[in-house]
């Protein structure tokens, strides 16, 4: 008797509860339960496996449900992106082939292959705090589930990825650190980012958003001042991506509540290094992040990049090259005012020039200039970092943005006592800056001794060289737009965007600026002191040969650089 207890395999729940039932016998299942040790699965795997009459995975469901009297369901019918997938960690999941149905109350639903696996439902029980309802579910369809979501992460990333070699950098001092924290786990969700991230330069985009949802996960590139989707990564990696995203950009990963900024710097060639500024939100459903891509080679493009006219560039150039005053830069956010500063402070960035910034934060860097990062919170205000610089003989300062009347006041005594000053504004145009100012509390004969120039401007998307085709627009629709009967003639056709592999299909790449470039003449400074508004301002510079935005776009249709319907979009009149 010894040597036959000696040789019984002890039977697992599941095996020993079907010999009771009649639905197995004892040699088979010892069989079976061996072989499941020795290959080191599942007794049920081996199970189904064999092949037994009358003992597939649907009929074998059916008796497990008769049997222990648990309700019978068909989980290839449920919604799987209804069900709380969250609400048990991945891993027990996986290792248990079991699956959350519904949560109601403090009772969550449960399918299961297995009722008889006390130990995991132990777990599942202690992990979430809730009563469990057992439902028994195929095995095959169950498994199938699980081993669908546990590669779906993988195998969309490498889907995405396409390539090991990414070519990416972190140039930072803590780089080291931070790669030596992302597991083996993680490295998938690293070689994505860095994927998303290299494409998101490659194609020229301002601005990388990851955005969580109840159901879906998506992220769009800004390209051209246009949204666009292009990766739905799993939902169950959100958390995951987000956590990455602000490991590199040096932000508390375990404050999820607020707001954080940060940024990170990656090197994407030899002699090429990215700025990336991060912003996080929290939303309903996970924290949004948005990397804004800072490329300081826009800098160094040089003014005729830009798409100045040739009068408008050189009204611009004169103004910043004279000894003192205040020059403006207005316009929403995302229509290239920093660039347009940086671009007239790379020009005047010479030895013997000093040239101090403060900026809400430094989007890019510039080696000669002294920049600063405003920060309210510890008292380093706009106002408070001008005091400083008036105070460190500067030549030139340049103020991210006139937000209130003490930083207007400070910047218009240093543009009075012999300094350069730039700085930009949210208008709309360059005649409502000026009332802007005086709206602000700014005394009309401060602001007319002392701004000499104001840029109003846009960035319209330019079309594409490789696909753009002469279009037919009506006459009236044309005089509707603003041309003048004598600009309307056989010489010249208006362009439409096509679509083409060089341009994604949308027709356009890359932008072009427009632009209104209104000097302060002796006869706008007489309506200033007069308190003139805005509208005696805009026809005082109409007289004075100043484009508007919507004529200086116009200007641009005509060159063939942009469409008339872009222009129209981005101008009003």
């Amino acid at each position: 008797m010894s040597a036959v207890a000696t040789n019984t395999t002890p039977l697992t729940g599941l095996a020993r509860a079907l010999v009771q039932f009649n639905l197995l016998s004892q040699v088979e299942a010892e069989r079976l339960t061996r072989k499941a040790a020795e290959a080191e699965t599942e007794f049920i795997d081996e199970l189904l496996a064999a092949k037994l009459p009358d003992l597939n995975a649907a009929s074998l469901a059916k008796r497990i449900s008769e049997s222990f009297g648990h309700p019978l369901i068909d989980i290839s019918a449920v919604d799987l992106d209804a069900v709380p997938s969250d609400l048990i960690d991945k891993k027990l999941i996986q290792s248990n082939v079991v699956w959350p149905l519904k949560k109601r109350g403090n009772r969550l639903f449960i399918a299961t292959s297995d009722p008889t696996n006390q130990q995991a439902l132990s777990q599942i029980q202690f992990q979430t705090q809730l009563q469990l309802d057992i439902v028994v579910a195929e095995h095959d369809k169950l498994r199938a589930i699980v081993d669908k979501t546990k590669n779906a992460a993988s195998s969309a990333i490498s889907d995405l990825i396409g390539s090991d070699e990414l070519g990416f950098d972190l140039v930072d001092e803590d780089a080291a650190r931070i790669d030596e924290a992302s597991d083996a786990d993680e490295a998938p969700v690293v070689k994505f980012l860095q994927k998303i991230m290299l494409d998101a330069i490659d194609q020229g985009a301002s601005d990388l958003h990851f955005e969580p949802y109840e159901k879906i996960f998506r992220i769009r590139f800004r390209v051209d001042g246009a949204l666009k989707e292009v990766a739905q990564p799993p939902i169950a990696l959100r958390e995951r991506i987000a956590a990455r995203l602000k490991i590199i950009s040096k932000l508390d990963i375990s404050e999820k509540r607020i707001p954080q900024d940060g940024r990170v710097k990656i090197a994407v060639g030899p002699k090429k290094v990215i700025d990336l500024r991060v912003s996080t939100c929290p939303t309903l459903w996970g924290e949004k992040i948005v990397m804004r891509i800072l490329d300081p080679a826009q800098a160094k493009m040089g003014i005729d990049a830009l798409g100045y006219d040739p009068i408008e560039k050189e009204r611009l150039l004169s103004s910043i090259r004279r000894p003192y005053g205040m020059v403006l830069v207005t316009g929403p956010t995302g229509s290239g005012k920093t660039v347009s500063l940086y671009t007239c402070l790379n020009l005047l960035n010479e030895p013997g020039v000093n040239i101090a910034t403060a900026e809400d934060p430094c989007e890019i860097t510039l080696v000669g200039i002294n920049q600063v990062n405003v920060n309210d919170k510890a008292g380093l205000t706009f106002a408070a970092a001008l005091k400083s610089f008036l105070r460190q003989d500067p030549d030139i300062i340049m103020v991210g943005e006139i937000r209130d009347l003490e930083t207007a006041d400070i910047a218009i005594k240093a543009a009075q006592t012999g300094h350069m000053v730039f700085s930009t504004l949210h208008t709309n145009d360059a005649p409502t800056t000026l009332t802007r100012l005086m709206n602000m509390g700014v005394a009309p004969f401060n602001i007319a001794s002392s701004v000499i120039l104001i840029t109003a401007q846009r960035l319209a998307r330019r079309l594409c060289t490789h696909c753009k085709q002469p279009f037919d627009i009506p006459y009236d629709a044309l005089l509707e737009a603003g041309y003048k009967e004598e600009e309307l003639d056989d010489e010249w056709k208006p362009y439409k965007p096509v679509g083409c592999d060089k341009c994604n299909g949308t027709g356009y790449k890359g932008r072009v600026g427009i632009y209104q470039v209104m000097p302060i003449s002796e006869e706008i400074q007489k309506i200033i002191l007069t308190d003139g508004n805005a509208m005696s301002i805009a026809a005082q510079a109409k007289r004075e040969g100043v484009k508007t935005l919507r004529e200086s776009g116009l200007v641009k249709v005509r060159m063939g650089l942009t469409s008339l319907e872009e222009v129209m979009a981005v101008t009003n009149e």
